[in-house]
């Protein structure tokens, strides 16, 4: 026995000849219908008002079908009889009216040309038919059958009737007043004129119509009251699962309001709930991040004073130290006290010198510095800027070599500032590049962009120490030493500068060679 595989509702119905006109159209209505459904299924489990709508909907038609049911079943606790004589006056009227109908047949020959004979015959025929039907119906319903004459004399009467003449006028308003009272138990008569043996007569009907009894079901407080409830059960169960959530959802965020940040509640649904857990989620994850960025500050700004007051505290010792000498006179002679004096002098500028950059670091970090942009070449700027440090490269053995295009690459820069970030790359790649050595300085446009790449041999880095590289203060030197390094704030604040031009800087470490690129907006 073979195995058909699973086939998908439209493979099926692409199986079926719907070339054909009733079939094609029918195709089209079940696709329809098909593409409704799952438009309406997306659009419900997008949005929980609908949910609410349709799980509604459902228990209320559910609760009126077991209301239904229940009445069925128990709606009949309390009976009531009604007697109805409606339908026994009615057979006693058809009673009548079919009698009349027998009286009122003329016979018609088929099978022969009518004559007197053949119509005798007839006749008989149909006075025994009424006959017949008329002892049927006093012995099974005891109704009495008479036929009078217009004035009231009883000419043929059923064997349950004695009476020779009757009453027209109070036969007919008995027939009347039995008509327009139905619920009652009493002699019922009924009148229909006829033509007995050729004369005009009355067909009269008597008899006690026969009662028929119902029973109505009485309202079962049972079955109003377990309709609710099962409306209430089936719509508790069917919303339950939304209620968890919504409890759940409650409990995640009181775990966040707590302080753990690190928790998050399940995104479960599409529609305004799995909104709010997405939303829970993002607040608190950016209410962590601000918490992080705010201890990163707190723990920069402990730094900064800490380095700040140990830069400050070394030179200022210092110059304390010689200007104590010399005001002491503790020197053997006039050349002695010079020296001191040339090493507080120097000392001196180099403490100005911190303080310059850590008041323009400041400034420049609360864009307090307004930048004069003008239109330049960064090529013929670049040259300029190389041929000043040929001469302190040559004395300590370092070639600078260059990779600059000879089109023109304009920039829209504050000169002065951009010059401070490229003396501040080449001056470090001087102090820390190998003697002898090369320093690589290229220039590239890519796209929108003009890039500066400055790049030297120096000492590999962790991942961590490249990253923190353009933090204030950082040195790869953790003992700060004056003699490894400046202020510590001078890659700070190159990257401070290139930012306010919208620019971007970074560095790379390749095969032992460290490169400082800068990405500039072309003018």
């Amino acid at each position: 026995m073979s195995k058909h595989p699973y086939l998908h509702p439209t493979s099926r119905l692409n199986r079926f000849p719907f070339t054909w006109f009733p079939f094609n159209l029918l195709r089209a209505l079940i696709l329809l219908a098909m593409d409704l459904y799952h438009i309406l299924k997306k659009q419900v489990a997008k949005s929980l008002r609908l949910q609410l709508m349709v799980a509604f909907a459902f228990c209320l038609a559910a609760s009126l079908i077991f209301y239904s049911l229940s009445s069925a079943v128990f709606g009949g606790i309390q009976k009531e009889p009604v007697i109805d004589y409606e339908s026994g006056v009615q057979r006693i009227d058809n009673t009548a009216k079919s009698l009349g109908e027998v009286l009122s047949h003329e016979y018609r020959s088929h099978d022969e040309a009518e004559t007197p004979e053949s119509q005798m015959n007839g006749e008989k025929e149909r006075d025994h038919n009424f006959t017949e039907q008329v002892k049927r119906e006093s012995s099974m319903n005891r109704y009495k059958i008479k036929v009078t004459d217009l004035t009231g004399k009883v000419l043929f009467q059923s064997s349950n009737s004695t009476e020779t003449s009757v009453d027209i006028h109070k036969s007919i308003r008995n027939s009347i007043d039995t008509q327009r009272e139905k619920k009652l138990r009493q002699e019922t008569s009924s009148l229909y004129p006829v033509t007995y043996k050729g004369q005009p007569s009355y067909l009269i009907v008597s008899g006690i119509p026969e009662p028929n009894i119902n029973y109505t079901r009485g309202q079962s407080p049972f079955t109003t009251v377990s309709s609710i409830i099962f409306f209430i059960v089936l719509f508790y169960f069917l919303t339950q699962q939304k209620m968890r959530y919504i409890e759940e959802l409650a409990g995640g965020l009181i775990t966040i309001s707590t302080g753990n940040l690190n928790s998050r509640v399940a995104e479960r649904s599409d529609d305004e709930l799995g909104s709010l857990a997405k939303n829970m989620n993002l607040m608190a994850e950016q209410l962590q991040m601000k918490i992080e960025e705010e201890r990163r500050a707190e723990r920069l700004k402990n730094e900064l004073v800490t380095n700040v007051s140990h830069d400050l505290r070394t030179p200022l010792t210092l110059i304390i130290g010689y200007l104590r000498l010399l005001n002491d006179k503790n020197y053997e002679n006039e050349q002695q006290a010079q020296t001191y004096l040339n090493i507080a002098y120097n000392k001196s500028e180099k403490l100005n010198s911190l303080i310059d950059d850590l008041f323009i670091y400041t400034k420049l970090t609360h864009q307090d510095v307004p930048l004069n942009k003008t239109g330049i070449a960064l090529n013929d700027l670049l040259e300029q800027l190389l041929e000043e440090f040929v001469t302190p490269a040559e004395e300590q053995q370092i070639i600078l070599s260059r990779n600059i295009p000879k089109e023109k690459i304009f920039v829209n820069i504050d000169v002065d500032q951009m010059i401070r970030v490229f003396e501040n790359l080449l001056g470090n790649a001087l102090k820390y590049s190998p003697k002898p050595g090369v320093i690589s300085i290229s220039m590239v446009k890519e796209q929108r962009y003009g890039i500066v790449r400055i790049g030297n041999m120096a000492e590999e880095l962790t991942e961590q120490e490249l990253e923190e590289l353009f933090d204030r203060f950082f040195r790869v030197d953790a003992s700060r030493s004056s003699q490894t390094g400046g202020s510590g704030l001078g890659l700070a604040i190159a990257k401070s500068i290139v930012e306010a031009h919208e620019g971007s800087i970074g560095v790379e470490q390749q095969d032992g060679e460290l490169v400082f690129y800068i990405k500039l907006k072309l003018a």
